[in-house]
């Protein structure tokens, strides 16, 4: 082992740019540690644990990942024992939230800091195995000398990061030794075992999330295919992409030339965007079937073996045919075919933390949605609704953010709370999420990967668990094309697609009046009647600002009617602007098409390229 002092010298000469012929993400971690963290090679730092409380606080975040990947834990720790070594888990902030160790050392252990409760993020611990990985994401060996931090050159440490579904670095495993021979390759089979080990942990997180959804299991040879595969994907009813492993998955999108795509890259999007092969095809490549008939083609004609695992609830048996929507979302309509398909699928997305973009013109409900699925998924917290086209870029990240006492001019003296932090432990909805400015997208990138958020002025970040919603009225793929928008942030927001159509486009129009209108008389306390004409004058609109313009034209009426009855006169001038005045005109030119195609009004809608609906709707408003 090398001394304290050549130990020092050679992380100082390697500051100055020395080429050092140690591994690169020691190198990169060393210079971290010099320019990033300001840390001092000279100053030895003991190993850091943890308060009590604070410990409880990191153990109870990670309690299901903890009791999810037990099982392996147990298995890697049988497997490693006799060799002292210690395993270590830790989240995502590199604090220990579980451990096993030979509890004869446990002196030699805690002073080591290869212990419960001991942090290893990089910027306090200095290059370290778990740190090295928080910041890189990828497996790595840390070996006696390799570490920073003079008191810890005596320990080899070997570590591999945990992903969640949905692509984020949710926790390291690290295995370590007090002692160890001296060259760094004796640690390669311990690094073989912990990337084994996070892959089996990251299959039974995947397997536990998706009970209700198809599970493709992915590996290069049949051996293993049904016990430990190279990589799994979660799949729904449509066959879209909702969740993976991501260790697996990696070494397989390498292998099929997928141009660099992880896992946020491809969730939401449809199975056959990877593979030659759609939802229906699934069953075929269940267990039971010979393994020459579970060959799968990725889009580049590299094969691999494949074996799918139905749904664990057999939604045919168990659930009634039309099954009952919660109340908030069932609320938003009323005999609308459209909005009847797009509640059905949101009723099954709102129990499932799945993030969600929802889609739709301005002013077509997008807030209700969003707080129809909060109020529908029956959890607890807050809905926080965050209009980021209204904030002030200057002031959009404090109002995130929040802010520490006195962080910038003008701050308040007592700091504030950001809208992030006050959606914890409920739905964060980010309305208009293509106006974010570009710097703040990857903060926000951060947050939904890291699950914590870093206030302006603030040195250390917060957990916070909630729910990500999000709406646009603007095309963010076109966005991402343009650059305007991050298209990892992009993947990420949209795992699921809800489109709400404009009011124009609803046959529930006569339903919609009568409840926005009882929502005046509730608030007014009084009772309002819409006369013939001025009903038929409300059917006619093409309600370009959509809901928000039908909410406010009721608004008008209501204050200028007469004795509670709104007639034409009540209602606001645009109404009449163009679309009364036409009436006639719009009337015979219909009339003219549908006699033109012998009065079918099917065989008009594929003239015109409209659905049915759409022509049937004319001809009520017009009428």
């Amino acid at each position: 082992m090398v001394s304290t002092l050549s130990h020092i010298r050679e992380i100082e000469r390697v500051g100055m740019g020395a080429v050092s012929p140690r591994d690169a993400p020691v190198v990169q971690s060393w210079l971290r540690c010099l320019n990033d963290y300001k840390l001092d090679p000279t100053i030895a730092q003991e190993a850091y644990i943890v308060p009590e409380l604070k410990l409880r606080e990191h153990r109870e975040q990670a309690e299901e990942l903890i009791r999810i990947g037990r099982s392996g834990l147990e298995t890697l720790f049988n497997q490693i024992a006799e060799q002292n070594y210690v395993l270590l888990l830790s989240d995502a902030r590199g604090v220990t939230v579980d451990f096993m160790g030979d509890p004869t050392f446990d002196n030699q252990l805690r002073r080591a800091g290869l212990s419960l409760g001991s942090e290893w993020s990089e910027n306090r611990a200095g290059t370290c195995a778990v740190g090295a990985c928080l910041v890189s994401g990828e497996p790595v060996i840390i070996h006696q000398d390799d570490h920073f931090d003079t008191s810890h050159i005596g320990l080899t440490c070997t570590a591999a990061p945990i992903f969640d579904t949905l692509g984020g670095l949710t926790a390291v495993l690290d295995i370590s030794q007090l002692r160890s021979p001296t060259a760094k390759a004796s640690q390669q089979l311990a690094l073989h075992l912990v990337a084994s080990t996070t892959r089996r942990i990251e299959l039974a997180n995947l397997m536990t999330r998706t009970r209700n959804d198809w599970v493709l299991r992915l590996a290069r040879s049949p051996e293993f295919l049904d016990v430990d595969p190279d990589a799994a994907i979660a799949l729904d009813g449509s066959g879209r992409i909702t969740g993976m492993t991501h260790g697996g998955f990696g070494a397989l999108a390498r292998a099929m030339d997928l141009g660099g795509l992880s896992t946020r890259d491809v969730l939401g999007q449809p199975i056959s965007q990877v593979f030659d092969i759609d939802v229906d095809d699934l069953p075929r490549f269940m267990r039971g079937r010979p393994n020459g008939e579970r060959l799968l083609r990725a889009r580049n004609g590299l094969v691999l073996f494949a074996s799918a695992i139905a749904p664990a609830v057999n939604l045919r048996s168990t659930v009634p045919s039309e099954p009952r929507l919660p109340r908030a979302l069932r609320d938003l309509s009323r005999g609308d075919a459209a909005m009847e398909r797009m509640q059905a699928r949101a009723a099954k997305l709102a129990v499932r933390n799945i993030p969600i973009l929802i889609q739709g013109e301005t002013g077509s409900g997008k807030e209700y949605l969003a707080r129809a699925i909060h109020d529908g998924c029956g959890g607890d917290g807050n809905f926080v609704a965050v209009n980021c086209a209204a904030i002030p870029e200057h002031l959009i990240e404090s109002e995130l953010f929040g802010y520490t006492p006195g962080a910038f001019t003008g701050a308040s003296q007592k700091g504030k709370r950001g809208l992030i932090e006050e959606a914890n432990g409920g739905t964060l909805f980010l309305d208009e999420i293509g106006d974010m400015p570009l710097a703040l997208q990857s903060r926000l990138l951060r947050v939904l990967s890291e699950n914590e958020v870093q206030p302006v002025g603030a040195l250390k970040a917060r957990p916070v668990r909630l729910r990500v919603l999000s709406a646009s009225h603007r095309d963010l793929a076109e966005l991402v094309k343009e650059g305007r928008f991050r298209q990892d942030l992009y993947y990420r927001l949209n795992a699921a697609t809800l489109a709400l159509p404009p009011l124009r486009e609803r046959e529930d129009l006569g339903w919609l009046i009568d409840q926005l209108l009882s929502r005046v008389e509730k608030d007014d306390g009084a009772t309002y009647r819409i006369d013939k004409a001025a009903r038929a004058a409300l059917f006619a609109h093409g309600w370009p600002g959509n809901l928000r313009e039908l909410s406010n034209a009721l608004r008008v009426a209501a204050a200028l009617s007469e004795g509670g009855v709104i007639d034409p006169d009540c209602l606001p001038d645009q109404l009449f602007a163009a679309p009364v005045a036409n009436a006639a005109g719009d009337e015979d030119a219909l009339r003219r098409a549908l006699d033109d195609c012998d009065n079918n009004i099917s065989a008009l809608a594929r003239k015109l390229g409209v659905n049915r609906s759409t022509i049937h709707r004319r001809l009520k408003r017009l009428n």
